[in-house]
């Protein structure tokens, strides 16, 4: 298996913007798909005056593990289509759940990287991939909300933030909503990566993973995840060295991850002996509000001492 050894961190490899009839297809790498949800995620694509194909496994689901969306080879198959028809210039993942671990190794990434880069969004589950768009084709991913979730479904934000990042990203490069805060002030540049800390922390040590941070950002967020798992979580982190190097740290949200202040605590426990910034409550993840956040480019986080107001700037815009 053949991976891009990340660093120090370079930017990643940026793909074109959408416009007006681009043509995009929506996957599902994890778990299956309430069908009434996917058709009123696409109906809102078909607003935006694109053209969404739906894999042939999206509408699946596992024959013994109904928590998966297909097998894996079917999902990996879907993905690899995907991404390889030249008629594609996006790719959509329909939701997160569980199972992107389990078909990231079935991807052919040779023919990925050939292909060469498409937008691609998701979040929660999908931080695997994109993890492995970076570490092993070389290419900027979208962190962001996906297209049969009620986050994207019901808040007006996140999706005018997404289709604003698809169609003119040089329009949303300061990220932050009015709840980020300065958990350790400072400001830090680095090439951006991260997505939900439990997949991050399970990809350790695997033969796709990250094996430190230097010269990076990172951003984390997750859910259903109590205190005790979030230290656990950081620790294997920090034990293994994925953070060694890391510049700065932005953190989203904490969606039933138990009473904010308990998970304030892990993270100042965690986090701030690093003596890098930290912004928390930046506004992506599984929150009410999900910001889309760039991920494999230059950015500047800024925690100002002074209670000012903390962002996150993408040096360059998203797409080109």
């Amino acid at each position: 298996m053949t991976r891009r050894d990340p660093g120090p961190a370079t930017p990643l490899a940026r793909p074109a913007r959408l416009r007006p009839g681009s043509r995009v297809a929506v996957v599902a790498p994890s778990g299956p798909v309430p069908a009434d949800r996917l058709e009123e995620g696409l109906a809102v694509l078909r607003g935006w005056g694109l053209e969404p194909v739906v894999g042939p496994h999206v509408r699946s689901t596992h024959p013994e593990l109904d928590y998966l969306a297909g097998t894996d080879a079917d999902r990996a198959a879907d993905l690899q289509a995907a991404w390889c028809d030249p008629s594609v210039e996006a790719v959509l993942c329909a939701r997160g759940g569980f199972g992107a671990h389990r078909m990231v190794d079935l991807v052919d990434w040779a023919a990925i990287r050939a292909a060469g880069p498409k937008a691609f969004v998701g979040y929660s589950d999908i931080t695997v991939l994109h993890e492995a768009f970076a570490l092993r084709a070389g290419f900027a991913t979208l962190h962001g909300p996906m297209v049969a979730t009620e986050t994207f479904l019901k808040d007006v934000p996140t999706r005018e933030h997404l289709r604003a990042t698809l169609f003119e990203p040089e329009a949303v490069r300061t990220l932050g909503l009015a709840s980020a805060g300065a958990l350790v002030p400072g400001r830090a540049e680095g090439i951006l990566y991260g997505g939900c800390v439990s997949l991050l922390a399970a990809d350790t040590g695997t033969p796709g993973g990250r094996s430190h941070a230097r010269g990076n950002l990172l951003v984390i967020e997750d859910t259903g995840e109590e205190p005790y798992r979030l230290d656990g979580i950081l620790t294997r982190l920090l034990r293994s060295g994925a953070l060694a190097g890391v510049a700065g740290v932005a953190c989203g949200s904490w969606q039933e991850c138990g009473p904010y202040e308990k998970i304030r605590a892990v993270l100042a426990d965690r986090l701030g002996p690093l003596g890098i910034p930290v912004v928390e409550e930046l506004g992506f993840g599984h929150g009410t509000t999900a910001l889309t956040i760039p991920l494999g480019l230059p950015a500047v986080l800024d925690a100002p001492a002074d209670g000012g107001r903390c962002t996150l700037t993408v040096e360059v815009p998203a797409l080109l």
